[in-house]
């Protein structure tokens, strides 16, 4: 999209403002918005703002940063109302010097895209988003909106009515929301996002989390992507399908295959399966996404792969045979909704491209439910588990030398703040230690 394209969607649309986006260090979301007159200035030069505040921008000294728009990003806020109808648009974050801020989790994709394309590779995404809907009425107790189950449907519920006008929404951001429907907890559901190029997949999640949070807020229903919200109850995970391409194929695929994997797929594979305990602590970020890594709720926590094993950390998911050249792919599933996706993207290509690099070849699949291995038949197997805390997934980024120099100048901060985040947790008395102790 070119400016005079932006200029015709304002005067077609009516637009008073324009909301100017970009995520933190860790991936939250954050805006600014500008009357819509000054739109020639912030496409012409960009907009200055004071980073000194933002999660892992800068120090106090370094504070002077500057938003420019990506044009590729403009969609309009269907959920705005007519007299302050609004056009976002998402931005990378640049120095004063001109230089891309190292900190900008979007543009340490971007580098690794680049990379990647210089070997021949586009790598393409897609995610399925877990989320709960909790009765705002009852706040702050978490009480789930039904006692539904996996593929339940009900037409006229108020869930419902939050899922499809945020998949509505979706498609004036020009995203494909896949499907949507009820996951395996009480209230909890998923909405998939269709296969795209990891960088519009990446601002399609950021997209996403905004316009489930608009609906949900103008209902009865509070949404949360938090990865474990309630206990004794399944996690919310970000399932990220993966493969890459060139020249319009699927370099994934092969037929010959009885998974229908490509060699290259493997290699990439075994490279995710090699580096996944360091890639915890950028796909699992947060405390509590350790709690939904435990066994008997369908994530995974052992480091293995196969095909008809929901416990196993990488899936091969299964595809029609007239679709099977363009579905061949690989679902990392320890993700979460925490993570930042362009982080978490940025981690997996690394990880992936390693093992093609390093020529590494896979464990033997499994298929048997992994949770019902004792330790000897883990050992047995040779299969590992993955970190069971925050604490011990920042010891294996701190050994991992690749992942750490994905995050370049910015590996140091963000070690300080997943350590000060474990040492206030470690910190705290919890209701369970009182009922437990006291």
């Amino acid at each position: 999209m070119n400016k005079r394209q932006v200029r015709k969607i304002i005067e077609q649309e009516k637009i008073s403002f324009i909301l100017l986006q970009f995520s933190d260090f860790l991936g939250q979301p954050k805006n600014v918005v500008v009357d819509v007159e000054r739109l020639d200035d912030v496409l012409e030069n960009g907009l200055w703002f004071d980073g000194s505040s933002i999660e892992g921008f800068a120090r106090i000294a370094e504070s002077d940063m500057l938003l420019k728009p990506d044009l590729k990003t403009v969609a309009t806020l269907p959920w705005t109302e007519d007299d302050r109808k609004t056009l976002r648009i998402i931005c990378d974050v640049f120095k004063p010097s001109g230089r891309k801020l190292w900190a900008d989790p979007r543009q340490i994709l971007q580098k690794v895209l680049a990379e990647a394309n210089k070997i021949g590779f586009n790598y393409y995404v897609g995610a399925e988003f877990e989320f709960y809907l909790f009765e705002r009425s009852a706040l702050p107790a978490l009480k789930p909106h039904d006692y539904r189950s996996y593929f339940d449907y009900a037409p006229h519920s108020r869930a419902t009515t939050v899922c499809e006008k945020t998949m509505k929404a979706l498609r004036s951001f020009g995203i494909r929301g896949e499907m949507h429907h009820h996951e395996v907890g009480q209230g909890q559901h998923e909405i998939d996002i269709r296969y795209d190029q990891a960088l519009k997949s990446a601002d399609n999640i950021l997209s996403l989390k905004m316009a489930l949070k608009a609906h949900s807020t103008n209902s009865e229903l509070k949404a949360t992507w938090m990865p474990k919200p309630i206990v004794g109850f399944p996690g919310n995970g970000l399932h990220v399908h993966q493969s890459l391409w060139k020249d319009g194929k699927n370099l994934f695929f092969d037929p010959r295959n009885k998974y229908h994997l490509s060699r290259l797929a493997f290699q990439f594979l075994a490279g995710q399966l090699a580096h996944a305990r360091a890639l915890s602590a950028i796909v699992s970020p947060t405390v509590n996404s350790y709690k939904r890594l435990v066994s008997g709720y369908e994530a995974p926590v052992y480091v293995c792969w196969g095909q008809n094993n929901r416990s196993a950390l990488i899936r091969i998911p299964r595809a029609s045979k007239n679709k099977a050249s363009q579905s061949a792919r690989l679902e990392y599933r320890a993700p979460d909704p925490s993570s930042s996706p362009y982080l978490t993207f940025a981690a997996l290509l690394t990880a992936g491209l390693d093992g093609i690099k390093q020529k590494m070849t896979i464990p033997q699949s499994v298929e048997d439910n992994v949770y019902e291995f004792d330790f000897r038949k883990l050992e047995k197997n040779q299969i590992d588990l993955l970190p069971e805390s925050l604490g011990e997934a920042i010891k294996a980024l701190e050994k991992d030398k690749l992942l750490t120099d994905l995050l370049g100048p910015a590996k140091k901060r963000y070690l300080e703040i997943k350590k000060e985040e474990w040492r206030q947790f470690l910190s705290q008395v919890t209701q369970w230690e009182v009922e437990r102790f006291l």
